[in-house]
Formats: C-alpha cells, sequence, structure tokens
C-alpha cells in the first residue's frame, strides 16, 4: 500500500532476487517515460523503494502520482 509521506507517495517493493528488481525498474521506466512523470527511487539487491511526487507543482502529491502509482501497481 502507497503511504502519504512528507508530501510523497511512497512503497517498498521486495522481490526474489536483483535480476527480478532490475526487471521491475526496468518496466517502471518504460511507463514513467510515456508520462513523463519520473520517481525518486533506490534499489539494493532484491529491494525497491519509490517516492512520487509533483515538482512542477511545488513538490507535493498530484493525481500524476496517484496515476504513476497505479500503473506500477499493475506491474507486480
Amino acid at each position: 500500500m502507497w503511504q502519504a509521506l512528507n508530501n510523497q507517495l511512497y512503497k517498498k517493493f521486495e522481490f526474489k532476487n536483483f535480476s527480478e528488481a532490475f526487471a521491475f525498474m526496468v518496466k517502471v521506466a518504460i511507463e514513467a517515460e510515456k508520462i513523463n512523470h519520473h520517481p525518486l527511487w533506490t534499489n539494493v539487491y532484491n529491494k525497491v523503494e519509490i517516492w512520487l511526487n509533483t515538482h512542477d507543482a511545488g513538490n507535493v502529491i498530484t493525481e500524476k502520482d496517484y496515476a504513476l502509482a497505479k500503473k506500477i501497481d499493475a506491474l507486480v
């Protein structure tokens, strides 16, 4: 479940291994590029953490963030 923290949507994903985590990140990157809305994220081995907010709206959560979060959830 996505959490709203400090004007960002946040979610942590865990996968079987690094390859699965990286493949997920590639899929997210493709979706993010399609809508020109890019996440802040980290990856350590099998864990991916994602933070979403809209920079051009003053670094707050907008409908763009909820839309990308929904697309990301559909990739898991």
